[in-house]
């Protein structure tokens, strides 16, 4: 990092993130947001269609999007670019899929995705493994949004503020109000944080060309003769083509298997929320294409030698005043902050109802159950700032892991609203087979320049498709609800047909 902080950013920057978590606080004042473990985690299902749009934005497009976009820029050149096409592709797939997860989820009031595989195949343990991976893979995930914080209040408060204890404070503030306030808090806090990112990220991409180079064709001109290599992807190596294609492929069927997203979508009032949803988030891919640049710009800008993971602050220290440091300094807070709060969510869901109350307690009462879920808030943002601040350089490559293990229960949950025959052993197999691949690849850096989740979900497929006719007479023997509901419909409308009459 450069010197020291700014004064005047650090007042803007606690300012907003303080009124933004008194709103979180103030938006769980109705004790109705707290009476269920649905009402607490999904909002009771009531969302329309642009809360859920800023909810999901919010949720994905976080701190660890701004900053390592610029820093993957910044040393990686285009390779930055492959979060473009794998984010239109999620939300191209998730068209076709989501709403239909939606009405199983909302007909059977389901909350986390390992409730839907637990009902589907009338599995606790396949419910119970997509869970403990949800929360292992996520915990890592959180961490990164405190890595943002920190480097932000780093930029904004050296020599003013000890950032470690702010930082802690912030996290413990976000853990209070949403064990107070659920969904709610984060959705409402969503709106500030998503206003911020579109007008100071757009207003960054607009000046600071300006600012060093004149205008955005001299900053392309200057890129083109100085570092031609920043624009181009490489065609072989450990990062070329082949590991840009797959990582796109991978990210794009994984992005609504975490936890946190599935959260979001889960609050929609109706399956044609989230049909608009996809439509309208690859808007946000005007921002990210944007804040690419801002690492081709950095790196021009920047002194030889500067830490990757500061680029983007570097940049804002070096190029405007305090006031818009401050804001956006606040904004990157935000976008730590409020993401963190969801991911608690969604990991606190899937302890609480898929692991204790799957295989330790199936009588729990629902009070004690919504009480215990919004508990965990509390252990789970605690174990990502102890794991965030005992390891700090293994985030990155963790959550790049969380990807490849994350894209592992795609199968179990979207592959199984199409296929009436997919039985739970070959699903369970094919589950623990990708994720022991994925993790043999990883630790022996032998992925032959391809991405890693992708030969573990290569193996995972063919094992289910391989081993699932072994299984399918007693599952063609079985009836399930669920199973009736997606591939029975017929059925379905009569019977209300005939409730009607």
């Amino acid at each position: 990092m450069q010197g020291n902080g700014n004064l005047t950013a650090l007042l803007i920057t606690t300012s907003i993130i303080g009124i933004v978590v008194l709103i979180g606080f103030l938006a769980g004042r109705d004790k109705s947001a707290r009476s269920s473990v649905e009402e607490w985690s999904v909002g009771g299902r009531r969302f329309g269609g642009l809360l859920v749009w800023l909810l999901v934005g919010a949720d994905l497009y976080t701190a660890y999007t701004f900053l390592g976009l610029t820093s993957t820029a910044y040393k990686g050149g285009s390779l930055a670019f492959f979060a473009i096409p794998y984010s239109v592709l999620a939300f191209l797939i998730s068209y076709f899929f989501l709403p239909k997860l939606w009405k199983v989820a909302n007909q059977y009031k389901l909350t986390t995705l390992a409730d839907y595989a637990r009902e589907r195949f009338d599995s606790k343990l396949l419910s119970s493994l997509i869970a403990i991976v949800g929360v292992l893979m996520l915990i890592p995930y959180i961490c990164l949004q405190l890595s943002g914080i920190q480097d932000t209040l780093q930029a904004a408060g050296t020599g003013y503020i000890n950032v470690k204890i702010v930082v802690i404070v912030s996290f413990l503030l976000v853990a209070l109000y949403t064990f107070f306030s659920g969904i709610k808090g984060p959705t409402y806090t969503a709106i500030i944080k998503d206003v911020l990112v579109w007008v100071i990220m757009l207003f960054m991409v607009v000046s600071l060309p300006i600012i060093h180079f004149g205008n955005w064709g001299t900053m392309i001109d200057t890129l083109v003769e100085k570092s031609p290599q920043l624009l181009t992807i490489p065609i072989e190596g450990p990062k070329g083509i082949p590991w840009f294609i797959t990582a796109s492929f991978v990210s794009a069927l994984a992005l609504f298997m975490w936890a946190h997203a599935a959260t979001g979508v889960f609050t929609a009032k109706n399956a044609d929320a989230l049909r608009k949803n996809a439509i309208f988030l690859p808007l946000y891919n005007i921002v990210l294409i944007l804040v690419i640049f801002l690492g081709f710009i950095a790196f021009l800008v920047l002194p030889e030698g500067t830490d990757p993971r500061f680029a983007l602050l570097n940049l804002i220290q070096t190029s405007y005043g305090g006031v818009i440091q401050g804001l956006a300094y606040s904004t990157i807070a935000l976008a730590s902050l409020i993401p963190c709060s969801i991911m608690a969510i969604g990991a606190s869901n899937l302890f609480a109802n898929n692991i204790y109350r799957d295989l330790i307690d199936p009588n729990v009462k629902a009070s004690k159950l919504t009480f215990i879920t919004r508990s965990m808030v509390f252990v789970v943002i605690g174990l990502a700032l102890l794991f965030g601040l005992l390891f700090p350089t293994a985030l990155v490559s963790l959550q790049l892991l969380g990807v490849s293990g994350m894209v592992q229960i795609f199968p179990a949950i979207v592959i199984s609203l199409f296929w009436k025959n997919q039985t739970r052993e070959a699903t369970i197999i094919g589950l623990l087979v990708g994720l022991i691949t994925t993790f043999i690849v990883y630790s022996t850096g032998n992925s032959f320049g391809i991405y890693e989740g992708f030969w573990g979900l290569t193996a995972n497929l063919l094992a289910v498709i391989v081993l699932n006719p072994l299984f399918i007479k007693n599952t063609k023997h079985q009836t399930n609800p669920i199973r009736d509901y997606l591939f029975n419909q017929s059925k379905h409308i009569t019977s209300e047909v005939k409730k009607g009459a």
